[in-house]
């Protein structure tokens, strides 16, 4: 193969580039799909590879190695080159794109269902005054001196109450903090 390489660098062979072409041709196209090029680009990238050989039959040298060896180098570095001319990353269609989730992470989510189901069961251990002031201030928001004036009650006696709730809550809660 040295020789056609050699025929076709001296004088344009074009007989001694068709026996390169017919015998490396096949064999570099289906390198090209072994390292994972589709059959079109594979025939494209086995094509260049032999323009090259044409045009830069006068740098080959027995002494750099075979010619084989040769124009696979050609047509690795071919393969490489257009690796690196591939649009590696596209961006998404409009209106499509990345954000991240608003939704809690799964374990945050079990987390706080957790947290909630202990709060709960601490308020459900509480006394009856007690839970109804907790109850009447936090689900529907009134101010201890409107608690006082429904449950008829003098203001001290809710805040008293609303003293106990929360230090037995804490209590009980203390790990979650």
């Amino acid at each position: 193969m040295a020789d056609l390489l050699q025929r076709v660098a001296a004088n344009g062979d074009v007989e001694a580039f068709r026996a390169l072409f017919d015998t490396y041709a096949p064999r570099v196209k289906s390198y090209m799909l072994r390292q994972g090029a589709d059959a079109a680009t594979a025939e494209e990238l086995a094509q260049e590879t032999l323009l090259a050989v044409w045009r830069k039959a006068g740098l080959y040298s027995n002494d750099k190695g075979s010619a084989s060896t040769w124009i696979f180098t050609i047509a690795r570095n071919l393969r490489i080159d257009r690796l690196r001319r591939e649009v590696a990353w596209q961006p998404l269609p409009e209106n499509n794109d990345e954000r991240p989730s608003e939704d809690p992470a799964p374990d945050e989510e079990l987390s706080e269902r957790e947290r909630a189901a202990r709060v709960r069961a601490v308020l459900a251990e509480l006394p009856p005054d007690q839970s109804e002031v907790v109850k009447l201030a936090f689900i529907e928001g009134l101010s201890h001196s409107e608690i006082a004036t429904r449950l008829s009650l003098p203001l001290g006696t809710v805040k008293s109450r609303m003293r106990l709730a929360y230090q037995k809550v804490r209590d009980a809660l203390e790990d979650l903090r």
